[in-house]
């Protein structure tokens, strides 16, 4: 059963989305950015649907998911609001790809040829191409996910010839730390990474980099797309 929001929670939600919002403006303006060309996903993993439906009341469309089947079950609950747009961000395991595949409107998270081929294979006939981004490991963390920045190039010319695939940029969860430029530099790889994709794809366009604690320094950097869940729907459980 899904827990009811109350009153006073679903006004949190708000005042925590608009302030997302206002820090994510702040950041723009300082670093001569558009705050319109910076997409806020409101990552709601672990967060009930009743969450998710709070902060769609305030005109919030984006979410992202990192576990299938919580997510699976939430976009079913949800799905009379079409116009939510669903992101999985999380590890993809192979025996998870065709529910990725069908549910999904977005992947960021692929790091892997196999788990792209499946993905095109899998994806149903009557919807559009899957929108996708390949994770980088910029930090070369052997504990994170995301494919070598020295692969990149070979896993997007073969996402690019997947006709159920539309590659449109890509994403990274650097190392942790709180130290700005060394946040900025992690980000200004990635940059790189997302210029030398864009001048052989037209089509890309996305660059989903910055959480919680390092917006800033992504906005600063270029990031299209920031990553924010704990600031808008609480610690998680």
């Amino acid at each position: 059963m899904t827990p009811q929001l109350t009153d006073n929670y679903m006004v949190t939600i708000a005042e925590r989305l608009k302030s997302a919002y206002a820090r994510i403006a702040l950041a723009a303006k300082k670093h001569h950015r558009n705050e319109h060309d910076v997409c806020l996903l409101a990552v709601s993993k672990t967060k009930p649907a009743d969450f998710i439906l709070a902060a769609y009341q305030q005109g919030h469309r984006e979410f992202g998911e990192s576990y299938v089947q919580e997510a699976v079950d939430k976009i079913t609950q949800l799905a009379n609001y079409s116009d939510i747009v669903w992101h999985f961000i999380g590890p993809i395991q192979s025996n998870k790809t065709a529910a990725v595949a069908e549910h999904f409107d977005w992947v960021q998270s692929i790091e892997r040829e196999k788990i792209a081929k499946r993905l095109n294979e899998q994806r149903p006939a009557d919807k559009a191409p899957l929108k996708v981004l390949i994770q980088v490991n910029i930090s070369l963390e052997d504990s994170k996910s995301g494919c070598h920045p020295d692969k990149l190039a070979s896993l997007a010319e073969f996402i690019q010839h997947c006709p159920n695939l539309e590659l449109r940029g890509v994403m990274a969860i650097p190392a942790k730390t709180d130290v700005q430029q060394q946040q900025i530099q992690y980000f200004e790889q990635l940059r790189a990474c997302f210029d030398r994709l864009k001048a052989q794809y037209p089509q890309i366009d996305t660059l989903s980099m910055g959480m919680s604690g390092d917006v800033e320094a992504a906005i600063a950097a270029g990031s299209t797309m920031v990553r924010i869940g704990t600031d808008i729907f609480g610690q998680r459980s």
